[in-house]
């Protein structure tokens, strides 16, 4: 980076990505750095893209830290929040901005930011910012930048897709890679458990309460699951909260703080929370829903086993999610440990306690079922089967039905076609009226001059 090359680096989570990228250049743009309260000595010199809202505060503080001795000014800005107060702060002059691409774009709109002069591009989590959904608003910001600029790309999961669409934006990029491809940090200790999809939320309580887990960060897959999930657990009696895109940029701030504050037990969240997010010392993650991007996977656990501590990751899998755990396992080529829980061994569990001990052929499939016997006791006055009486000597259970009675004189029979009577008389059909035909008119001369 000091030499002002192109790069593409590529680390596990929690290596400290954020420091390696901002330390270099806060290096690079500390001798350009100016004291003068004037805006025009304080252009954005430096951009650094992030997906989400949450990924670009935590950085922002990062190049807040680090450069709390060096007089250059950086800013933030996201959406979901108010634009105006944003645009008061850019217009004091800011050189180190961290941005997502959409309020970005919003800023340019409305005239609120200069990109010109623009030294430094750095994406984090690049592999996200370059896929299908962020690459229209890629290449609008990139258009506004200058062509002799150093680009950064940072990740801990590069696809051989994403590689070659960063090779449109790279100049002779040199790639750095500290650990195999899309591998998780072997701090984290992984293991998945075997449940009935109906019974996955029943086990992620009794985990969280058994096992006495004072933090845990629950990945769903949508952010309608998030929030029952949420809700039940809170019906559980345990302390939880959901953090996704429909939230307010406010509530999920909220969240995220009383979480790391271990005022919520359980944050439930979507893969929002799965890029970046830096929670000290977080033990337990657990995917309630299996990502159906491997690389998701990832990510996920990356949140815990951070800066060389160890951490859990624990996957509920229902008969569902077995090709998405084969998928990943593919990824990170290595098996995934399975551990049973007792009472949640992921079969159907027995309609009553004694039922799931029976043999399965002394099962029964309900009332009037076949595969057993019955589990109605035998009646007492019902007498032994060989002083009953031969089936075809026995009494019929009910009367035979009594064939239906002719119909009565003057009722019509529809047992038959219709017949009409002998002496029905032929209906007189009136003689049609001769259609009148209007007589033709001329049409009048409406629009002629009368003669002077």
């Amino acid at each position: 980076m000091l030499s002002g090359r192109d790069l593409l680096g590529a680390a596990q989570t929690g290596t400290g990505k954020t420091a390696g990228f901002t330390l270099p250049l806060l290096q690079r743009l500390a001798p350009t750095a100016s004291k003068s309260f004037s805006p025009a000595l304080h252009p954005v010199r430096c951009l650094i893209l992030t997906p989400t809202r949450e990924l670009a505060i935590q950085v922002y503080e990062s190049v807040k830290t680090y450069g709390k001795h060096v007089p250059l000014k950086p800013f933030v800005v996201y959406g979901g929040v108010n634009i105006n107060p944003q645009i008061q702060e850019l217009r004091k002059g800011v050189e180190i901005l961290v941005a997502t691409p959409g309020r970005l774009l919003d800023l340019t709109g409305q005239k609120a930011v200069d990109l010109r002069q623009v030294s430094i591009l750095v994406l984090d989590e690049a592999d996200r910012m370059l896929d299908m959904g962020f690459i229209p608003d890629i290449k609008r910001i990139i258009n506004m930048l200058p062509g002799s600029r150093q680009t950064l790309l940072f990740s801990a999961t590069f696809s051989d897709e994403i590689r070659k669409l960063a090779a449109q934006f790279l100049h002779d990029p040199l790639t750095v890679e500290v650990a195999r491809r899309n591998t998780p940090a072997e701090s984290v200790t992984q293991w998945a458990h075997f449940v009935d999809s109906k019974r996955k939320r029943e086990l992620l309580a009794h985990l969280v309460k058994s096992s006495n887990w004072e933090q845990a960060l629950v990945f769903c897959k949508t952010k309608h699951g998030a929030n029952r999930l949420a809700y039940q657990l809170e019906r559980d009696g345990i302390n939880a909260a959901a953090i996704h895109g429909n939230k307010s940029q406010n509530a999920r701030i909220e969240a995220l703080e009383s979480f790391k504050a271990n005022k919520v037990r359980v944050l439930v969240a979507t893969d929002i929370a799965a890029r970046g997010l830096d929670i000290e010392a977080l033990p337990h993650v657990v995917n309630f829903d299996m990502p159906t991007v491997p690389e998701d996977y990832v990510h996920r656990i990356g949140r815990t086993g951070r800066a060389g501590m160890e951490g859990e990751a624990i996957s509920l899998v229902c008969a569902e999610d077995r090709p998405l755990l084969g998928a990943i396992e593919a990824l990170i080529k290595r098996k995934i440990e399975v551990r049973p829980v007792q009472g949640f061994d992921g079969t159907r569990a027995a309609a009553h306690p004694d039922e799931a001990e029976a043999p399965r052929g002394e099962r029964g499939r309900g009332r009037g079922g076949r595969g057993g016997e019955r589990s109605r006791p035998p009646r007492e006055d019902r007498p032994p089967r060989e002083d009953r009486a031969p089936r075809a000597e026995r009494a019929p259970s009910a009367p035979a039905q009594k064939p239906a009675a002719p119909p009565a004189a003057g009722d019509m029979d529809f047992s038959k076609p219709y017949e009409p009577p002998a002496d029905a008389k032929p209906i007189e059909q009136p003689d049609e009226a001769p259609i009148r035909k209007r007589p033709a008119q001329a049409i009048p001369a409406l629009f002629r001059r009368k003669a002077a």
